[in-house]
């Protein structure tokens, strides 16, 4: 299927391992234009080198830490002078600090707060403008399962992407007119290194092997499997397509069935 997007810029933020750097490959094999952002720049230089021979494209890449509204911006205007206005906005993010309401510190709760929320909003506010200047433009949000069924022990994940799917819904109603649609996508449990992360964690406190918990989290997925970050990156390369064009404020989840509602 054409997705209509050839030739179209796109910034991925937090796109040097895991979902978003799936993401970043799924738009660069859609023929667009794309640069990665991550905090880790010996990473992010690696991951561009190795994007550049698998895929035979050199991306954009700029280090960029998301927690700081500066170089949200610097990072903004770089990309804008290589590749020009931004068309497709992917809010990806690493998980905040896991741990209880009692465990966590007034500093947890404000770094969770910038590095969810207030990146997305900070990014947004940077390409809305011109978004709305050509009658097109596409915000995705990556957000997690845990916006419908809050997963024990991630209190800041469930508390600010949330707040992050709130605000979604509330934008895209401001922005529509323009046809700029605001999307949210859901993973559940998804094979990258912020889950490994979580495994150890918890198999830390129940005195179980972290390969033991990984089986656990897959048992409870209809599927039986855990995600791949591509499976995700796929909904996200759709949303952002010209045949999703009338899909907006919706947060759409991609976890084999996870969630138990039917809503």
């Amino acid at each position: 299927m054409d997705l209509n997007i050839k030739g179209k810029t796109v910034l991925v933020s937090a796109s040097s391992t895991g979902i978003g750097r799936a993401t970043a490959e799924g738009f660069i094999k859609e023929g667009c234009k794309v640069a990665i952002l991550s905090s880790n720049g010996e990473n992010l230089k690696k991951s561009a080198e190795e994007i550049s021979k698998s895929l035979d494209y050199e991306p954009v890449w700029v280090v960029c830490d998301i927690n700081k509204s500066s170089e949200i911006e610097t990072a903004v205007n770089v990309i804008k002078d290589s590749l020009g206005d931004i068309d497709i906005l992917v809010n990806n993010c690493g998980g905040p600090t896991p741990g209880t309401f009692e465990t966590l510190g007034e500093t947890d709760w404000e770094k969770g707060f910038e590095q969810v929320l207030m990146s997305a909003v900070r990014f947004t506010k940077h390409v809305l403008p011109a978004m709305k200047k050509k009658s097109f433009g596409r915000i995705i949000n990556v957000t997690s399962i845990s916006v419908k069924q809050p997963i024990v022990s991630l209190m800041l994940s469930n508390t600010f992407r949330s707040g992050l799917t709130a605000w979604a819904k509330s934008l895209s109603n401001e922005v529509g007119k323009y046809n700029i649609t605001v999307n949210n996508v859901a993973p559940g449990y998804t094979l990258t290194s912020r889950l490994y992360e979580l495994a150890v964690n918890k198999a830390k406190e129940t005195d179980e092997s972290h390969e033991h918990v990984l089986a656990s989290m897959a048992f409870d997925v209809p599927m039986n499997r855990l995600a791949r970050p591509d499976e995700i990156a796929s909904m996200i390369v759709y949303l952002a397509s010209e045949q999703a064009g009338y899909i907006t404020g919706q947060t759409i989840s991609v976890d084999g069935g996870y969630i138990k509602s039917a809503y």
